[in-house]
């Protein structure tokens, strides 16, 4: 039994110990600290745990959506052990352990970490939920079949990931000349900040191009530097709080969300509230994809 005399062991928002054993939880999160392909500013390996001590300071009650997210229990796992040399290996093993947790019947929160970590999460998603779409927050394409020498390069993370299902990306505003080529000779939903402004109903333009089950990527630097500056690879010029929240609520309410991740935070990179603000997203999104225990 927890003695209450103590606070409860670290987990994700300091939730009691009857709303956060494993056996019991719908939700587990995931920690991944992992950024050996980071190619820019390093020190997102120290975001899961940011993310999690920031947590800790949030009310379990979420004014915005009107619930206590937590109290369809959540677990927070141990960080997976790294394969440095390895950026294959490391998101084969993130996909593995993954998709354990979904045949486990839990909803996967991974943290990251570099981008590169959503490539196993989604992959382990995707081949469990047939006819899945992907959504991703982000400030760059990261559609390079390769660079640097590898393939699982942090830029090629939602290339890795349209190998298996489609993508939707919302918040581009960075890509190399042959990223913007590919994703005009597709034809990829992929919306730059001004783009998705300009739409006369950006919900719905969205939203009609996801399928009935979206998995949910958000690397950070999609956010603007304004409420979003400790990521590696910044970019002016991007989406506000309200502008992510509001849709994600809308999808939400219109598709099931059956996972998703939260990447890049960098945490010496920016003010403490930038780790506050992605321990907020994550719990907002817990909220909105798992409105009750029933679900």
């Amino acid at each position: 039994m927890a003695d209450p005399r103590f606070f409860p062991p670290r987990n994700f928002a300091a939730i009691p110990e009857d709303h956060s054993r494993r056996e019991t939880s719908r939700v587990v999160v995931l920690p991944v600290p992992y950024d050996s392909t980071v190619t820019a500013q390093v020190g997102a390996r120290d975001g899961p745990r940011a993310i999690i001590d920031a947590s800790e300071d949030m009310e379990l009650y979420d004014i915005g959506i009107g619930r206590e997210p937590f109290q369809v229990g959540i677990h927070t796992l141990p960080e997976l052990e790294v394969l440095s040399g390895d950026a294959e290996a490391m998101v084969r093993r993130i996909e593995e352990v993954v998709g354990e947790l979904i045949d486990e019947g839990k909803f996967v929160v991974t943290l990251g970490g570099e981008h590169t970590v959503a490539s196993g999460a989604a992959w382990a998603h995707a081949s469990r939920y047939p006819g899945l779409t992907v959504l991703a927050f982000d400030a760059h394409a990261d559609l390079r079949d390769s660079y640097l020498g590898s393939s699982y390069n942090h830029a090629c993370t939602l290339r890795r990931v349209l190998d298996v299902c489609p993508v939707v990306q919302v918040g581009l505003r960075s890509a190399a000349i042959e990223e913007h080529d590919l994703i005009r000779e597709n034809r990829l939903p992929f919306y730059t900040v001004e783009a998705f402004r300009s739409l006369a109903d950006p919900t719905a333009e969205i939203l009609g191009h996801l399928s009935e089950r979206v998995y949910i990527t958000i690397d950070l630097d999609g956010l603007d530097p304004s409420i979003m500056a400790a990521v590696g690879t910044p970019e002016p010029g991007g989406l506000l709080w309200q502008e992510v929240t509001s849709l994600l609520a809308a999808i939400a309410r219109e598709r099931r969300i059956v996972g998703f991740d939260v990447t890049e935070l960098a945490p010496q990179l920016g003010p403490f509230a930038n780790a506050q603000t992605a321990a907020k997203l994550a719990y907002r999104l817990i909220g909105l994809a798992l409105p009750t225990a029933e679900n």
